[in-house]
């Protein structure tokens, strides 16, 4: 028995062994073809032959595959798979489904509808049903992409720029990644639709270093895309591994070939943004999402999917110390208690679930007891907390807070770029306070950094003096840092404070 098989080229698959699957099958005399990820992150290497799948699979089981044997491997129809077959996939529509680099089998799945009808249909009315769908920043603070590329479109400027930010170093994501090595001309397409809104005709796409299958696979399908796009012209620069410059102005100084510091704003890049001229900075779900909206009835659709101000779906990569982690695109609205115990399995190690941080490695950690809240923009920043990019974490009951608290701090201070002091200083001394609250209040002896008079007088402050001050420096870094670096690095530690005084030891204090 041979024929053909597919299996994802994407990088988690490969770096699961699918390379050597590849060969084994190849080595029976099957046609391999290579596609886009399904997500199923768990399930790699997945083996799809005449739509049923199989997974995870070894190089060893192939044969066992290909003669038949191997029900303990079989998944059935991967298309219905509950992991699959629960979602909303819109950005997500093609993974597991086309080949990367295939201009035919994009153009088969929809693919070049929306730019065709955005260039018929003229820059007024582009902007003004990418406004009407709701679309907002899948990053940060979810700022409505269609009143951005409004306010660049009505900018002076001697040129205007796309700027894609691929620069995804959140903890727990991985949605940029799988798309644009998975779907690359839908995140080209939308870079071209927002070019014809605004009057660009150039776009950059800023890619971190440590993606180098998504920066190979891009630049491939730039080149195979030009003349569809023509005439605007798209770029691949690679950033340097700096956490900050997925920040948009540093990302923009970085562009600039200066270092990756943040520029205060005013002015907004949308005015005064690359070279100093109007600049649309979007990420790349965010991009990736304005084809559907641009296709035929597609913006209306969009529109009736999420919740209050949250509008569309949201594609959630579910990782850590998760049985099911993969991405799972839906439509706003979801709790964490849906995504982590129903769709996530619960725990891989099967311990209890004891919190889940949500937007990155500077989002908050939320409690059990608050799971139900929807996966909300608004609804978060009510609970003190972000969505950012979609990740979530997950940490069972062995996990130390204060020890996440404390990371929190580190990794602030080792990606700070320096420019404003809330965020420079303010992270080294969150590490000592947080180590003094650990300690009952008195200086480790480990970190010895601060003049002698000043470390007799903190040694001698009280355990409640400790845990006051740390909420001050907290309250100073958020609202008086630059960029969100400072600014969000209290969330995770304020959060950690909060659920969890057992593990910074202020439970016991207060009993003694």
């Amino acid at each position: 028995m041979n024929g053909i098989v597919r299996i994802s080229a994407d990088a988690a698959a490969r770096a699961c062994g699918a390379e050597q699957v590849v060969r084994a099958f190849e080595a029976l005399g099957w046609t391999v073809e290579r596609v886009s990820g399904w997500g199923m992150q768990w399930l790699e290497p997945l083996a799809e032959i005449n739509g049923v799948g199989w997974g995870p699979v070894t190089a060893g089981r192939v044969a066992d595959i290909a003669g038949g044997s191997a029900d303990d491997l079989c998944i059935g129809p991967v298309a219905a798979h509950p992991f699959i077959a629960g979602q909303q996939r819109l950005t997500f529509a093609r993974a597991g489904r086309t080949r990367p680099l295939s201009m035919e089998d994009y153009a088969a799945t929809g693919g070049w509808a929306g730019l065709q009808r955005a260039r018929s249909i003229g820059s007024a009315l582009v902007l003004d049903e990418v406004i009407k769908s709701g679309l907002r920043g899948r990053g940060g603070a979810g700022f409505p992409a269609g009143i951005k590329w409004q306010t660049v479109a009505s900018a002076a400027g001697p040129r205007k720029y796309i700027v894609c930010n691929a620069d995804e170093g959140d903890s727990g994501t991985f949605a940029d990644r799988m798309l644009m090595e998975g779907d690359p001309f839908a995140l080209i397409e939308g870079m071209a639709i927002a070019a014809g809104a605004v009057g660009a005709q150039q776009g950059y796409i800023y890619l971190r270093s440590e993606y180098p299958d998504a920066i190979a696979v891009m630049r491939a399908a730039i080149d195979l895309a030009a003349q569809r796009i023509a005439p605007f012209r798209i770029e691949v620069r690679v950033g340097a591994g700096a956490y900050v410059c997925g920040e948009e102005t540093s990302l923009l100084s970085s562009l600039e070939g200066k270092r990756g510091e943040v520029r205060a704003k005013p002015p907004l890049p949308a005015l005064e943004g690359l070279f100093g001229c109007p600049t649309v900075v979007n990420n790349v779900l965010t991009l990736a999402a304005v084809p559907h909206i641009l296709s035929e009835g597609g913006a209306a659709m969009y529109a009736d999917l999420g919740m209050g101000r949250s509008r569309g779906t949201m594609p959630i990569q579910i990782a850590g110390n998760v049985k099911y982690g993969g991405l799972h695109e839906t439509a706003f609205g979801v709790t964490l208690r849906e995504l982590v115990h129903e769709i996530g399995g619960g725990t891989a190690s099967g311990r209890a679930v004891k919190a889940v941080q949500v937007g990155g490695p500077l989002g908050a950690y939320i409690h059990p007891g608050d799971f139900d809240i929807p996966f909300d923009y608004e609804a978060y920043a009510a609970a003190d907390a972000l969505i950012g990019h979609g990740g979530i974490v997950v940490f069972d009951d062995t996990a130390d807070m204060a020890a996440l608290a404390r990371f929190a701090m580190q990794f602030c201070a080792a990606e700070s770029c320096g420019k404003c002091t809330p965020c420079r200083i303010g992270s080294v001394r969150g590490m000592e306070i947080i180590e003094r609250i650990v300690n009952g209040g008195r200086k480790a002896d480990a970190v010895e950094v601060l003049p002698q008079m000043h470390n007799v007088r903190a040694a001698a402050r009280g355990l409640e003096e400790q845990v006051a001050l740390l909420e001050d420096l907290c309250e100073t870094m958020k609202f008086g840092s630059l960029c969100a670096l400072g600014g969000f690095t209290p969330y995770p530690v304020l959060s950690a404070l909060r659920h969890w005084p057992e593990d910074f030891g202020l439970v016991q204090a207060a009993m003694a």
